[in-house]
């Protein structure tokens, strides 16, 4: 690793000058992914109460969750300090910008934290939110920044498309990109956990690759070779000194306590504090490794949020059973552990 930002920059095909800059992006030396949960008196970094944008499913204390220790835990990586979201900040440096993260609902998770991050620093600014559903795109704006904060719901990142067979997910094929994703100035993409998903709740009928059509398949190898394809839109239609892109990590979820060392435990239900120590019991998920080999193929630069372990350590911070009404350990409680992911986010932009 190549410090805090540069993990994954790949230098065959990127210009000289332009993979340096990569480079020295983790020059202090400071990995801001390895470290560990301190508790801070002045968290959290907004009030849940306020923020007019948390939904329900991650508004933890308004369903009633009894503690709040969970909200006032600061990422602190060894050897630095990861410096504070600083939300007038952002918007001034990212004045006339739009910024869209694209993905499933921890993507939602994320930018529904960093809304309340620029709401709590300027809450008499004046804010609208738009929904386009025919591209399934919500847009927040922050008038005097000129600032846009975007969401384009896409859980696989490649396309599902209806045919007369029923629904098929197109491994390697993505038309929404050139339609929705092109020439923003910033890109955040998420996926992962709809991958496993069977039965009713799976939103396709059958893979499609190439000419093949499968009924089912191995689900990580499906997850790398639609990740090989959306590398390749990147790598094909991104211009990095227009566009800056980030791919969000993998976010875990906590339904087995075996992986803290807790085999008795089978969800994240009454977990009041995080893991103590910088590393995860139970190891990191075969998708992270998925993730990482990718991205170590591409040609453009692509900044990952490495956001897995420090996540796995906060096994308190999940809605459980004060989200959606039924068991949630993959979501996270607003404020909490998000909050991190966009001052992570705020430093490389940096």
């Amino acid at each position: 690793m190549m410090g805090s930002w540069l993990h994954y920059c790949s230098s065959s095909s990127v210009a000289t000058a332009l993979f340096l800059i990569c480079l020295l992006q983790g020059s202090n030396g400071c990995d801001y992914f390895k470290g560990n949960w301190v508790f801070d008196s002045s968290y959290p970094l907004y009030d849940s109460l306020s923020c007019p944008f948390i939904e329900k499913e991650f508004s933890c204390q308004k369903n009633g969750r009894p503690d709040s220790r969970y909200q006032s835990y600061r990422w602190k990586p060894t050897g630095c300090d990861l410096p504070s979201f600083d939300g007038e900040d952002f918007l001034r440096k990212n004045k006339g910008k739009r910024i869209m993260f694209v993905g499933d609902s921890l993507s939602r998770n994320q930018w529904k934290s960093l809304l309340c991050l620029l709401y709590s620093a300027v809450p008499h600014a004046t804010f609208t939110m738009e929904t386009h559903e025919e591209e399934n795109v919500s847009t927040f704006t922050v008038q005097e920044y000129e600032v846009s904060v975007m969401l384009s719901r896409n859980v696989y990142l490649v396309d599902i498309v209806r045919e007369d067979i029923g629904r098929v997910l197109k491994l390697d094929s993505i038309k929404e990109g050139d339609k929705v994703w092109k020439d923003l100035d910033v890109l955040i993409f998420n996926t992962w956990h709809w991958w496993n998903r069977r039965g009713p709740t799976q939103p396709f009928d059958y893979f499609e690759l190439g000419n093949k059509t499968y009924k089912d398949m191995d689900r990580l190898a499906a997850f790398e070779i639609a990740l090989t394809t959306w590398a390749t839109w990147v790598d094909d239609k991104i211009d990095p000194t227009k566009t800056r892109v980030f791919f969000q990590g993998i976010s875990p979820s906590h339904y087995n306590g075996t992986g803290w060392n807790e085999p008795g435990v089978k969800n994240c239900r009454g977990q009041e504090l995080p893991l103590t120590g910088t590393t995860y019991p139970g190891g990191l998920p075969m998708a992270l490794t998925v993730l990482k080999k990718v991205l170590s193929g591409m040609s453009k630069p692509v900044y990952l949020l490495d956001v897995t372990e420090l996540s796995l350590l906060r096994k308190d911070g999940h809605p459980s059973t004060y989200g959606f009404g039924a068991m949630d350990c993959s979501h996270w409680c607003l404020p909490g552990v998000p909050d991190t992911w966009n001052q992570l986010l705020y430093n490389g932009l940096l």
